[in-house]
């Protein structure tokens, strides 16, 4: 697209230019996942006809249609492209190869993948065509494949997506229980531990690996980290559609506000909220994704489908970066590094019971928002997690540390910047801590 070279200098320029950014990450370490959308193309509906590409050409052929040869819509946008047609199938896989052989591209994920589960009238299939050719095509063998396990027709096809021991899926029961669960919602305990112990009941099936599950709480869809917290309803008013876009099934708790406010006590419990989600996403096995902009805190203001805007709601705001680096984002990245440091995080296989181990006896209580667990560490140093969804504060009795180790403390969501976290560890006293409502804690077991 020529708009995406510098000074809109042409596709060539825009070619090279993607080719030379994926170079410049790749030195750095960094890899590159292309977002993918094969379930439409941009020519709308039956009613209002774009004619841009395949429409017209052979309909039957590119696109799903009803008996009377009307476009089927499964993908919320009009049409749903015909993907398990051999034709269809063909540019697909092109397509991809292109990528990964031309600009050389570590991997993709694929937007509404369960429309490429249906057949050609739209029925759901067992072992689609297309997705088997992707998990088993020479070139594409490299690459990371991830799956949106869903679609606008609702097939669902989270922890079930056909896979062939090769293809990841966005966890969106993650996502779901983890905002339930921090928002305070009852009886979500047993869930929140199944999700932050890598979904096993969703993935422990055949080959698959905790690594199958891209954990994430925040995606460009839906609300920003800092809107979940801020917004118990989605404000849509400026996308023009009479506020009927966007989800309705956000599971976002305001703090007691709805929206921006000068309170100090509502800024602080969003600001605790916010670090409890980012380190239970960080300490959860299986594959952390984060939305850029939740480093800082950033806002739509309670705009949950805002991909028409081209303002400062979409735009990264490095000024806000800057001014919170001290705090909001220092946490955030700290925490980050401290996953990378620990592989007790990333576990290639599930946990058995000797890694890891629940300090809990009434997994029945439907009314307990709390929940402790200690990971062990083949070499001692083990870590121990708890995370309070209260509005009260739990005073807990501290697991016995490894032989000749003691407790040190490293999060403590409930404190100010730099004290929220310490690499070092602050030594922790007594065999008590008192945990605050609405926060979480990571301690460490250190010589």
């Amino acid at each position: 697209m020529s708009r995406y070279a510098s000074a809109g200098g042409g596709p060539v320029n825009a070619s090279r230019e993607f080719k030379q950014m994926v170079k410049a990450l790749h030195s750095a370490g960094i890899e590159v996942i292309l977002d993918v959308v094969y379930n439409h193309t941009n020519e709308a509906d039956d009613p209002n006809p774009y004619t841009t590409s395949f429409r017209g050409i052979d309909n039957k052929v590119y696109y799903m249609l009803d008996n009377d040869g009307k476009l089927l819509n499964y993908s919320g946008c009009g049409n749903t492209l015909n993907c398990n047609h051999p034709v269809v199938m063909e540019l697909i896989l092109d397509s991809l190869r292109h990528w990964v052989t031309e600009y050389h591209v570590d991997g993709f994920r694929f937007d509404l993948a369960s429309v490429l589960c249906r057949g050609t009238d739209g029925s759901p299939l067992n072992a689609p065509p297309l997705i088997r050719a992707i998990a088993k095509d020479a070139v594409l063998s490299r690459c990371k494949i991830i799956a949106e396990p869903w679609d606008c027709g609702g097939l669902y096809l989270v922890g079930s997506f056909p896979n062939w021991d090769r293809w990841a899926e966005w966890n969106g029961k993650y996502r779901d229980d983890l905002r339930r669960f921090f928002k305070g919602d009852a009886g979500m305990k047993g869930s929140f531990a199944t999700r932050v112990s890598g979904s096993s009941d969703l993935y422990k099936v055949n080959k698959r690996r905790p690594y199958h599950s891209i954990n994430f709480v925040i995606a460009h869809d839906g609300f920003t980290l800092y809107d979940l917290v801020s917004y118990n309803s989605k404000h849509n008013e400026a996308n023009g559609e009479g506020g009927r876009d966007g989800s309705n099934d956000n599971f976002s708790w305001n703090c007691g506000f709805e929206g921006e406010t000068d309170d100090a006590s509502i800024r602080a419990l969003r600001s605790r909220q916010m670090k409890n989600f980012h380190l239970a996403l960080m300490i959860s096995q299986g594959v952390p994704m984060m939305l850029m902009g939740d480093e800082y805190g950033h806002t739509r203001y309670g705009n949950n489908n805002s991909y028409g805007h081209d303002s400062s709601i979409n735009n990264f705001l490095w000024g806000q970066l800057d001014a919170r680096k001290s705090d909001h984002f220092r946490f955030f990245s700290k925490v980050i590094e401290y996953r990378h440091a620990h592989k007790v995080f990333s576990h290639e296989n599930f946990l058995s019971k000797t890694e890891i181990t629940w300090h809990e006896d009434n997994w029945d209580n439907y009314e307990s928002k709390f929940l402790a667990f200690t990971l062990h560490d083949s070499n001692g140093g083990d870590i121990y997690l708890a995370f309070n969804a209260h509005d009260f504060f739990v005073e807990v009795i501290l697991p016995p540390p490894p032989s000749k180790r003691s407790w040190f403390r490293v999060v403590d969501t409930n404190l100010n910047s730099p004290d929220d976290f310490n690499l070092d560890g602050l030594p922790c006293k007594g065999n008590t801590y008192n945990i605050a409502p609405n926060s979480s804690i990571l301690l460490e077991a250190k010589f």
